[in-house]
């Protein structure tokens, strides 16, 4: 039913109320922005209490992101209000919360070697490119090519402090698989691997929140930190191995 049918279906106050409703989903979902913006302000302030905040906020982008799409599709908003984008801005969102910010950071914080640091351009580039393919979300639930979780590298590599010459390399061969499809859990999507799967990041989210909120774990990169963050490494492990398992076949949904 598309979006006049839905008006002529429902009283006009009735459709006063779902375009209302539409547009919070947009508001919350624009949000992410706010975040971003935050986000920017703490990587240009640099300094561990000003990089733990901006994990912080690109933990509150992924939870936004996580739910704003079954928003969306509860209250049907693509078919209340068919001329406004709400994907378009959801990766508009998404880019600067998933890639660019996060990368900043991994300049900021001085994690690659001297010298190296405009090699960050190509996971840039490669993110751009991964967002731009038609089918980089496929319809059965998973993402083609490496997802641009640079937030997630970008805390890993910072709290755990490998050489800068194995920053680089992780940096640079994620980079690269951005290029090859394969594919990756997109857990917000049905399915029963993406189901069992959400299990582990809820998991993971209670251990991210617990590393960043308590002072005594101060600084990220510290000894008492580190076991945490070990440990809630699990889950980006999980999620790759059960990835790469799906595109060998070995795994379905």
């Amino acid at each position: 039913m598309d979006a006049l049918a839905l008006e002529a279906a429902a009283g006009p106050l009735e459709a006063s109320l779902r375009r209302a409703r539409a547009w919070c989903v947009h508001l919350y979902t624009a949000t992410g922005l706010a975040a971003a913006a935050g986000m920017a302000v703490c990587i240009t302030r640099g300094g561990e209490p000003a990089f733990r905040g901006a994990f912080g906020l690109m933990l509150a982008a992924c939870l936004i992101d996580a739910t704003d799409g079954w928003l969306a599709r509860r209250l049907r908003v693509k078919e209340v209000l068919p001329t406004f984008d709400g994907r378009r801005l959801d990766d508009i969102v998404d880019f600067q919360t998933y890639t660019s910010l996060p990368l900043l950071l991994i300049w900021r914080a001085g994690l690659l070697p001297a010298g190296t640091d405009a090699c960050l351009l190509f996971p840039l580039v490669a993110s751009a490119y991964g967002f731009c393919q038609s089918d980089a979300k496929t319809d059965d639930g998973y993402f083609t090519g490496f997802p641009s979780y640079w937030n997630i590298v970008a805390f890993y590599l910072y709290a755990l402090r490998p050489s800068p010459g194995a920053c680089l390399a992780i940096v640079l061969a994620l980079a690269a698989l951005t290029f090859v499809p394969w594919r990756y859990l997109y857990t917000t999507q049905p399915g029963r691997l993406n189901a069992l799967s959400n299990v582990g990041v809820a998991v993971w989210v209670a251990l991210l929140v617990y590393i960043l909120a308590d002072p005594a774990l101060a600084p990220l990169d510290g000894a008492r930190a580190r076991p945490w963050v070990w440990a809630s490494a699990f889950y980006p492990a999980y999620y790759m191995a059960a990835s790469w398992a799906v595109t060998a076949g070995f795994l379905r949904q």
